[in-house]
């Protein structure tokens, strides 16, 4: 008897700690499983999540060091695997996929993630982006869906690279709300001492600005005494390192590295920080919020807005703007000190991003 269920594929780099990672996970786990029969297929089977995957989700290792070295790999898997749905993340692994699409089996369909903030993002950090213009603009369409984690991204791929808003569903981040609680309740607070304490997650990359983030915190202490933890690892460590103490801050910034619960973090500290010059919709502000953290946010390009606008307790500033991120900081630590209680009332902003309205609207589009 032939079964009913689509066989859908995911497609990810690795499994090394990031958001676009987390959420492919999220899916994983949630996906109906008398519906789909979810595969995962990693280019390098490496990183911490690998643990959190459910026992009954294929893992296949194309065993490369990069992208380009397993696109033919990933061809012969899926003409093997025969899939009804096969949904990239990552501007590398959907574009080759799209532009190779003829090879695939003629019966999948692709349904593209797009989780960064496209033009932004080959204007200011990627190479040849001459060329990966081209793509999207010339190539992108070939999808049959294309999955936008924001409003803005949708917008973005619409106004800068003329892709048909038709073929564009937006389907925001998902934040397993009651996972994120039970795991900072069930651990200590992390942080030593009296002074307020600032926390950053994500990975030392440009991207995140905590070059920014770090020139910011100079400025804060000369007014008050914060203390900074950033979690994540990545290339521009030894380099940040280096800025803090230039600036005086080596025993102010802790690099705490990767953490695979950084929930305790984000519940204990005083205040959750987004120093990032774009996003596509940061999930990890969702999880500070499902804590009830106070958030301090850079209002760069991608969906901050559409998180965060008119909540109390969350402060916008400019982004890539020392200055203003010292001082949203200062006026963010100067109102917890006079309203103690978290941010309590945020239900109904957390609804629209819960794992279940979102697990819904991806299983309806695949």
């Amino acid at each position: 008897m032939t079964s009913s269920r689509q066989r859908v594929v995911f497609v990810l780099p690795s499994l090394m700690g990031g958001g676009a990672e987390r959420v492919i996970v999220i899916l994983l786990q949630h996906l109906d499983r008398a519906r789909f029969e979810p595969h995962l297929v990693l280019v390098s089977k490496a990183g911490p999540y690998l643990k959190e995957l459910p026992e009954d989700v294929p893992v296949h290792d194309l065993g490369a060091s990069r992208v380009r070295n397993a696109i033919p790999g990933l061809v012969r898997l899926l003409r093997s695997l025969k899939p009804d749905v096969v949904v990239p993340t990552f501007r590398e692994l959907s574009s080759a996929l799209l532009l190779l699409k003829r090879f695939l089996p003629p019966e999948a369909r692709l349904a593209v993630r797009v989780d960064a903030s496209v033009s932004v993002e080959l204007a200011q950090d990627v190479l040849h982006a001459g060329f990966w213009r081209w793509v999207y603009r010339h190539h992108f369409a070939r999808a049959d869906k294309i999955i936008c984690v924001s409003e803005y991204v949708c917008n973005d791929l619409a106004e800068h690279f003329g892709i048909p808003r038709a073929k564009m569903f937006v389907i925001y981040n998902p934040v397993d709300v009651e996972r994120v609680r039970r795991l900072a309740d069930g651990s200590e607070n992390p942080f030593a001492g009296l002074a307020p304490h600032l926390v950053a997650v994500g990975r030392l990359v440009r991207v995140k600005g905590y070059d920014v983030l770090i020139d910011a915190l100079a400025l804060v202490r000369k007014t008050i005494p914060a203390q900074l933890t950033i979690l994540g690892e990545g290339p521009l460590e030894m380099d940040l390192k280096a800025r803090s103490e230039r600036l005086g801050l080596a025993g102010a910034i802790e690099f705490a590295g990767f953490q695979s619960n950084p929930y305790p973090y984000l519940k204990h500290a005083d205040l959750f920080l987004l120093s990032s010059r774009y996003e596509g919709l940061p999930l990890v502000v969702l999880e500070a919020l499902a804590l009830g953290q106070h958030v301090v946010a850079s209002d760069c390009p991608g969906g901050i807005r559409e998180i965060l606008e008119g909540i109390s307790g969350a402060w916008l500033v400019p982004h890539s703007n020392v200055p203003a991120l010292a001082q949203g900081i200062i006026s963010a630590l100067q109102f917890r000190a006079k309203n103690t209680s978290s941010v309590d009332h945020l239900a109904g902003t957390l609804d629209k991003f819960r794992v279940g309205r979102i697990l819904k609207q991806y299983e309806d589009l695949l």
